[in-house]
């Protein structure tokens, strides 16, 4: 469960497969997530905080309730292993000191807003002048330009323009933002941007010797998490529309979530070809329990989706399933449940709590726990019983066979080592970690160019990962069959409505740029063209359940035996070892297993959930990261390693305070609707129907959030309301009801777009809450062409979500939508392995091709 520190906040520089770069942070809580993931991977960190400290130091809870800069749980989450200098950058001496760590840095991450560093003479031209290798990671808002980069903001407004707002919470209510009180779109950037560093680090080391900017913007991050419901206006589907634990699609309101005995579960209840069998199992064991008869056992659940479409099936039948389904979950425990979902093979996972989250086996099993020494720093627990010697945290985000990350220590003390970095500036110069062999020259072409990926991914969680190399220019082969269709060409938006597994725009979108090849690898040439293409690839990725490519005789141990220099990884619910690595499913179920569920909702009522699959939004940045890692230790010696991603491990890192919270304070993260543990008021109120939805549209919302007393008295004043102008933040937290009232009657029946232009114009944080109509004409995500238009082997043209960031020297390009159904095949057997005509005919002799 513990384990040896490879790094503490007294030493500070990790070793590992980063171990030769240096990492100026001069992030806060909106990006300081980016450092503590190269941290983890081995660099040396150096975290610049103002005099008074990171705000992120200001953020509770507090170890033990204690508020002391020192004892921020959020803090501690995202900056163990990093060094902490304090520079005052309003003063010339610090930004000079500033700059000559830059100098000699190989990237920097920094949360400034948009202008701030060119004010502070750290603006991206003066640091590319300053060190040419430097790659510089901004992580804003809503981008470095564009109409609405200086706009004001919070988590919730941010959700709000994101689209996964729209479909999330009670279809009753308003929307919810994903966390609860947890902020998320921030983290989902700053993941982001770790795994965006290390293509630029890729793209220096391998060509150029030349650094560049990366802009994020945590709006185009959080986005993800709509499961491409943004696409729905351009593919002229219907708009998703929200329902606690599921989501409404066409009129029909599918359900994924379900009460139980003790709690609540997630089911995957869906259908078509890559859902039937596990659906099928489900039914056969609530008629063996004497729930439904055989006709309800038996239906079609291949066609069930298409039947309720179509009119074949009346949606009030599947209404009644689903009641039946209700009785039948009511009399199952979880753990009853999770038993079921490991020997029956049904796709349900319990929804857990904090504390069932740091109590599982699972997790003990795979020593994920890192237990962290704080005695030098904390004199007692204040009221928590923790142990000070024994801070337990979530820990390695994944497990690499040759470079582990590392364990590390606890985050530093307020500018603790700020007299050993400067004194090092003194010595020796230090500079940027470019090969001697590679000589500046600023090419254009995409970073993975030449990067060559065979991809056995599926689903969601894989593929968008896969699909963040294509756009930077890797070329990938993906590997599919017919006889077990990915389950996402089965689930919508599709173009038009028509339900076809070639028009998915969420497939379409997940899989842009790769190649398609259809393979029955139940057949033994199958697996011939597989090694083929094996001996081709230098990073082969796959996402089956563990055990499934060793069946094959395609396991990490037969790959590394004739592939020694290759890249693996691969990517599952809970991991590749433990209880419940075998557990087969979806990100619905991993995010509720781990936490994700539980906290979002209304105290009132059961929890909501994030919208559908949020694991599997947030987990591909980490394997973006953790690829890449596995590519960069390549470069320096020649060595492929495999990786065990564990979607649930890697996504836990975004839970982190509230898993703290559990660990030191004894206290399970409770749902609160869209409450803050800072800001008040905070939440979304209802405005007038009609929009770009259309005229009788009535859910229609605004999130508003005062993050200080001035927005808060700019808002009193523009709803006439001077008299509660002086509210304190603890006054208002503590009248939010009443203040909600106020704000939902001022709101209620105005134009949500004038209101906030209004409110922006007052300085106030607020977003209309954008589902795909909104979305699709909202000015910044045209500014930064966040959908575009494609060709597609079978609609002509399709419309794709855009590459989340942009790298100002080698942009993404995105060449076509998704491959149909072995779209590539003949190009990836002639060109790519160069059979001939002959070896063609076998093997479409043998059946093998689709």
């Amino acid at each position: 469960m513990s384990a040896e520190n490879n790094t503490d906040a007294g030493s500070g520089i990790a070793q590992g497969m980063l171990g030769d770069y240096r990492v100026i942070d001069l992030t806060d809580e909106r990006g300081h997530l980016a450092g503590h993931i190269w941290a983890q991977m081995g660099a040396d960190v150096i975290a610049i905080e103002p005099p008074e400290g990171s705000s992120a130091r200001r953020l509770g809870p507090f170890a033990g309730d204690v508020e002391d800069p020192d004892r921020s749980l959020h803090h501690w989450c995202y900056n163990r292993g990093k060094r902490s200098v304090v520079l005052d950058l309003g003063t010339s001496a610090d930004v000079e000191d500033a700059k000559a760590l830059i100098a000699g840095a190989d990237v920097v991450f920094e949360s400034f807003e948009p202008g701030e560093a060119e004010a502070l003479g750290l603006g991206r031209d003066a640091l590319a002048e300053l060190n040419p290798a430097l790659i510089h990671v901004s992580v804003t808002a809503f981008g470095s330009d564009g109409p609405k980069a200086n706009w004001a903001y919070s988590d919730l407004a941010l959700q709000a323009a994101a689209v996964n707002m729209a479909v999330t919470g009670d279809k009753d209510r308003a929307p919810l933002r994903a966390g609860g009180t947890l902020p998320q779109a921030f983290h989902n950037a700053a993941s982001e941007a770790a795994g965006a560093a290390l293509m630029a680090l890729w793209e220096r080391q391998t060509r150029s010797g030349l650094g560049q900017h990366i802009d994020m913007s945590a709006q185009q991050s959080m986005s993800q998490a709509s499961m491409s419901s943004t696409l729905n206006t351009s593919l002229n589907a219907t708009v998703t529309q929200r329902i606690a634990g599921g989501a409404s699609l066409q009129g029909i309101d599918i359900q994924l979530m379900w009460p139980c005995a003790d709690g609540h579960a997630s089911v995957t209840f869906l259908f078509g070809p890559g859902f039937r069998a596990f659906t099928q199992n489900l039914m056969n064991w609530v008629h063996e329990e004497g729930f439904c008869d055989e006709a309800t056992r038996d239906k079609n659940w291949v066609e069930y989706a298409m039947m309720l479409l179509d009119g074949r099936e009346p949606v009030s039948e599947y209404e009644r399933v689903k009641g039946v389904l209700a009785e039948f979950f009511a009399t199952k425990t979880k753990a009853e449940l999770l038993d079921a979902a490991m020997t029956r093979r049904v796709l349900i996972t319990p929804v857990w709590t904090t504390a069932e989250v740091v109590d599982s086996h699972q997790l003990a099993f795979r020593e994920y726990w890192e237990d962290v020494d704080h005695s030098d720093v904390l004199d007692d627990a204040g009221a928590g019983s923790f142990d000070p010697a024994a801070v337990r945290y979530p820990g390695a985000f994944a497990k690499f066979t040759e470079t582990p990350l590392a364990s590390l220590g606890r985050a530093p003390r307020l500018g603790e080592h700020t007299g050993e970095v400067l004194a090092e500036l003194a010595g020796a110069e230090r500079l940027p970690s470019v090969p001697a062999a590679i000589s500046p020259v600023a090419h254009t072409s995409p970073p993975l160019e030449g990067v060559k990926v065979l991809d056995f991914m599926w689903a969601m969680a894989g593929p968008a990962a896969s699909r963040v190399l294509a756009d930077y220019g890797a070329e990938i082969i993906r590997v599919e069959s017919a006889n077990k269709l990915d389950a996402v060409r089965s689930i919508q938006p599709f173009h038009d409505d028509v339900g076809d597994p070639d028009g998915s725009g969420l497939f379409s979108n997940l899989n842009a740029g790769k190649q398609g090849l259809a393979l029955d690898m139940s057949k033994p040439e199958a697996l011939e063209v597989i090694w083929d293409l094996i001996d081709w690839a230098d990073v082969i990725l796959e996402s089956f359940s563990p055990k499934a490519m060793t069946g094959w005789g395609m396991g990490w141990e037969q790959i590394h035996e004739r592939r020694p220099d290759v890249v693996m990884a691969s990517s599952c619910l809970m991991g590749q070892t433990g209880p419940l690595a075998l557990l087969a499913g979806f990100g619905t179920m991993a995010a509720a297993i781990s936490g994700f569920f539980y906290p979002v909702g209304w105290p009132d009522r059961a929890p909501a959930g994030p919208f559908a699959a949020y694991t599997d939004y947030t987990s591909p940045r980490w394997l973006v990261a953790a690829v890449m890692g596995a590519l960069e230790h390549k470069r320096q010696t020649g060595q492929g390693q495999y990786v065990d991603l564990s979607q649930a491990e890697a996504a836990l890192h975004l839970m982190s305070p509230a898993l703290l919270e559990r660990t030191t304070n004894g206290r399970i993260w409770e749902s609160a609707g869209n409450r803050d543990l800072v800001i008040a008021p905070n939440g979304a109120y209802p405005t007038a129907a009609g929009g770009p939805a259309g005229d009788g549209y009535d859910d229609n919302w605004i999130a508003i959030s005062c993050g200080d007393d001035g927005q808060w008295a700019a808002l009193a004043g523009l709803m006439g309301r001077d008299d509660l102008a002086s509210l304190s933040a603890g006054e208002r937290h503590g009248r939010h009801d009443e203040l909600d009232g106020i704000i939902s009657a001022w709101t209620r029946g105005r134009d949500g777009y004038e209101l906030m232009a209004e409110l922006q114009s007052a300085g106030v944080a607020a977003h209309i809450v954008q589902n795909s109509p909104e979305f699709t004409i909202d000015p910044q995500a045209l500014h930064r062409n966040a959908l575009i238009e494609v060709p597609h082997g079978k609609q002509g043209t399709t419309t794709v979500e855009n590459t989340r960031f942009v790298m100002s020297r080698t942009p993404a390009s995105i060449a076509y939508g998704g491959p149909t159904l072995g779209e590539h095949s003949f190009e990836v057997l002639t060109e790519t392995l160069a059979y001939d005509g002959d070896r063609i005919a076998e093997l479409a002799v043998a059946e093998m091709l689709e």
